[in-house]
């Protein structure tokens, strides 16, 4: 450490010198190589953006309506937004009765997710997570330096028994301290997989009976291929009378379904933890982009943006279907590997024999032109590590169909590579 390192480190706080870089944003850097095909970020294909539409709607709102999308706006959000969107859950996810006050417009889900870290984490609270777990997720919580509970997966959801069993064993005094579960309901980052019905119902039960939050990250529900659609547990919850209070914090985003440009999340929840949310953010931001809300509210105006991204849906499903083929007729090779069957979403999870660690032999697979997202990097401690060590999240939304089999044939190169070195041929 030079000189400058330290003089600039001795004035560090705690959660600066305890962040760690995001490892996926660092690989995306990689993406800039010539030939380098990328598994790796869940990053939506560019051609599904409405831009021209977009470009007519932006010309309108920044003429004429300057005075309100050049200027500050409340924390809250934008009302019109708010309106937009209210109409399209009723529409598509059945949930009714939303007022403004249910409702702040984030400057996209991570924000989300990080008011939520500053609004209920403590450094000696305890939340529950699934592992593995999206990596956006733990670096906003970890910053408030909680404890983790963790739930393996299993093929329909979190192994709720092991959460249940975990959380009897707390003495009195840790059972006040956990505050929330947060999961990813439908097409889970990384894995894929879809919480049950059954198990949405048992996890939110178990919530409302321990007072104990959900938080419910839902960016890839509506990036549904195939299979019938799913309540979220926030439905759940409000449709069912025996909850006086509606335990669940519902996130979502227009991130995968319009831009990911426009930093626009959404938090659904009652209008209490609402409040606190925004008393957060006032110190966070003020206000996320009134330009970009009110970008979008117009955009809900005119155009459904559920069924505007059929065809997108129908990209992705055949993607999709390229990477599975591709995993069947070239992965395959390796004995032992294992994947997941995705519904919808962006991500498959892929599972090497035990022997192999994905962190370790990404140098190899950079060098042989293809990025992946290794499974150390949805893990919080060294037991999960060890869980997810020799397994790795696939992205099959970006690379082209060419793209995704030439990219199997230099995962196998890779692994092979690996093995040999390893001495495990």
């Amino acid at each position: 450490m030079n000189m400058r390192e330290q003089y600039i480190n001795a004035k560090l706080s705690w959660i600066a010198k305890n962040t760690k870089a995001n490892i996926i944003r660092e690989l995306l850097k990689s993406t800039s190589i010539p030939d380098m095909i990328s598994f790796g970020g869940g990053v939506p294909d560019p051609e599904t953006f409405p831009r021209h539409e977009m470009a007519k709607i932006a010309k309108d709102v920044i003429e004429n309506e300057y005075k309100i999308s050049l200027q500050y706006g409340s924390t809250e959000g934008d009302e019109l937004l708010k309106a937009g969107y209210i109409k399209l859950l009723k529409k598509h996810n059945g949930i009714e009765g939303l007022k403004s006050e249910n409702i702040v417009i984030t400057t996209g889900s991570q924000q989300a997710l990080d008011l939520i870290g500053r609004t209920f984490l403590d450094p000696d609270s305890i939340c529950a997570i699934c592992s593995p777990v999206y990596l956006g997720a733990v670096s906003a919580f970890r910053a408030r330096d909680p404890r983790f509970i963790t739930m393996p997966m299993e093929i329909d959801g979190p192994d709720i028994n092991v959460l249940e069993q975990k959380i009897s064993a707390l003495s009195d005094d840790e059972k006040q301290k956990i505050k929330f579960i947060y999961i990813v309901s439908s097409f889970d980052n990384p894995t894929g997989i879809s919480l049950s019905l059954e198990k949405r119902q048992r996890l939110l039960d178990f919530a409302y009976s321990n007072d104990l939050i959900i938080v419910e990250d839902d960016p890839y529900g509506a990036l549904r291929f195939e299979g019938e659609q799913v309540p979220t547990i926030y439905k759940l919850a409000q449709d069912n009378d025996k909850y006086e209070v509606n335990p669940v914090l519902l996130l979502n985003t227009f991130s995968k379904v319009l831009s990911p440009g426009l930093r626009m999340g959404i938090v659904i929840g009652d209008p209490i933890m609402v409040r606190r949310l925004v008393m957060a953010k006032q110190g966070a931001d003020l206000c996320t982009s009134t330009l970009t809300q009110r970008l979008t509210a117009r955009y809900l105006e005119n155009y459904d943006p559920i069924v505007e991204m059929e065809p997108t849906l129908e990209l992705y499903a055949s993607k999709r279907d390229t990477m599975i083929k591709a995993f069947e007729d070239i992965l395959s090779e390796i004995e032992g590997v294992t994947w997941t069957y995705p519904n919808g979403g962006l991500f498959t999870w892929v599972t090497l024999p035990e022997e192999i660690d994905t962190m370790e032999m990404l140098e190899m697979a950079k060098k042989n032109k293809i990025i992946y997202i290794p499974g150390e990097a949805f893990s919080v401690n060294e037991e999960t590590r060890q869980l997810v060590k020799n397994s790795m999240r696939v992205s099959f939304c970006l690379p082209s169909h060419e793209e995704i089999v030439e990219g199997n044939h230099r995962l196998v190169k890779t692994i092979k590579e690996y093995m040999e070195l390893k001495g495990l041929v």
